[in-house]
């Protein structure tokens, strides 16, 4: 590698970042990251910070994973690569496939299709979504329904079911036949309601007014994160997926749980769908499924869809869809470690106890500082969302996010900022001491205000 003077005279000038402005890259380099150990990550100038953020919701199991280095170096040793399309299969990809039904079992998956990242996955649920219908000779339903604030990936499919315009708008026109309904979000929601399970209801009844407006016959599938992610940790009542199901199935509508992040433990739970009992048709994962060492992803099949697609007899059922890198023998390699780590330390449980502890932190930080408008939490996702004026809700700006994320770069701990949110996703190996690390330096962030 070249010199630190080379990369920091260089630092974002032949690159272009992702979810940013070119020119604002340049004007304001960012920082260099260049170690990570246990839940730290040291810049170019030497400054180690608590990683607060999780590389981006992935590195469940921090930057010291032995196991999964290893397991990455062997499988490179032995096949560094083979194609998985029809005719040929890779040891790992078999492996893991396997271990995935175990895992997901209570939500009813039987089958998994390798991507290279939860875009991938989204983009193949779609697809396979829209070829179920097919194959059941019902090719008009092609339409698919999501949730406003919903984030589901960057291809144009996932583009399109996402529910921020701030991930649409530059490059509309996007799909056609993609429908939004409110999110269950109790802090901003056009019923004006505070009441979670109320809440619910009305955004489940707003559902069956848009399947009723387009026709049920012609809506493929509904897809949702069970927490919502990127759109600010938005926590549904846990009324509101069973309700959601129990609406689809009426219809006839295939369910789609986006678990790219909340899969494998960061609820609390190994399935954002478990928290509420939910079997969706399918299912997308990736990120924590290597913790972020190596690119993977899967869409993962419910029985009723693999029933379908397994029992056909024409040309419809054959998938004319893949990746290159679908089940890369070292990414399986990497996800298998990964999975055998996150069950030994059950990082579910340590998620849902670290949990309790940063939501009473936060909770804290609310009833201290008046620009903290509100604060959600589910396990170890987090979102503190600031605002100028707590009466109207005023977003607070650009500016004031800055001063307070790099304060608390300075007190030692990155965060995210997205929009007027704080968006905490920490390695689910933390310990409380790190927790309360976090608070003190949210705090000092908000302090310099």
């Amino acid at each position: 590698m070249r010199d630190i003077n080379f990369l920091t005279e260089t630092n974002a000038k032949p690159i272009w970042h992702p979810m940013a402005h070119p020119a604002e890259m340049r004007a304001n380099p960012p920082k260099v990251i260049m170690k990570g150990e246990g839940v730290t990550v040291t810049d170019i100038d030497g400054n180690s910070v608590l990683d607060a953020v999780g590389g981006l919701w992935n590195v469940n199991l921090g930057y010291s994973c032995d196991p999964i280095k290893k397991a990455i170096a062997d499988q490179l040793g032995a096949l560094p690569y083979y194609s998985g399309f029809r005719g040929t299969s890779t040891g790992p990809s078999i492996e893991l496939a396997y271990e995935l039904s175990e895992w997901f079992a209570p939500e009813g998956m039987v089958r998994t299709f390798f991507t290279s990242g939860g875009s991938d996955s989204v983009e193949t649920a779609l697809r396979l979504a829209r070829q179920y219908w097919k194959i059941r000779g019902q090719g008009d339903r092609t339409k698919f329904l999501a949730l406003k604030k919903g984030y589901h990936g960057t291809h144009f499919g996932a583009a399109s079911v996402n529910g921020n315009a701030n991930f649409r708008r530059n490059y509309e026109p996007l799909l056609p036949g993609v429908f939004h309904i409110s999110a269950p979000w109790t802090f901003r929601n056009p019923f004006n309601e505070t009441d979670p399970a109320r809440l619910a209801k009305l955004c489940a009844k707003a559902l069956e007014d848009e399947i009723a407006f387009q026709g049920g016959d012609t809506i493929a599938a509904f897809i949702m994160e069970p927490v919502l992610g990127a759109g600010g940790v938005i926590v549904p009542h846990e009324s509101f997926m069973p309700l959601v199901r129990e609406i689809c199935d009426r219809h006839e509508i295939l369910l789609i749980a986006d678990e790219v992040v909340t899969g494998f433990g960061r609820t609390g739970a190994w399935a954002g769908s478990r928290l509420s009992g939910v079997k969706p048709d399918f299912m997308t994962i990736a990120k924590a499924i290597t913790s972020g060492y190596f690119p993977l992803g899967a869409t993962l099949i419910g029985g009723k869809v693999a029933d379908v697609f397994e029992a056909d007899k024409t040309s419809f059922g054959a998938i004319g869809h893949g990746y290159t890198y679908s089940g890369h023998p070292v990414g399986c390699a990497a996800g298998l470690a990964a999975l055998a780590e996150t069950k030994r330390l059950r990082l579910n449980e340590n998620a849902a106890a670290r949990g309790v502890e940063l939501a009473a932190v936060l909770e804290g930080l609310k009833a201290k500082h008046q620009i903290v408008g509100d604060v959600r939490y589910k396990g170890l996702m987090a979102a503190v969302e600031l605002v100028s004026d707590r009466a109207t809700k005023k977003p607070s700006d650009k500016k004031t996010m800055a001063v307070v994320s790099e304060a608390a770069y300075e007190a030692g701990v990155m965060l995210r900022v997205s929009g007027n949110n704080i968006i905490l996703s920490p390695p689910l190996i933390i310990s409380a001491a790190d927790v309360a690390k976090i608070g003190e330096a949210i705090g000092v962030g908000l302090s310099k205000l």
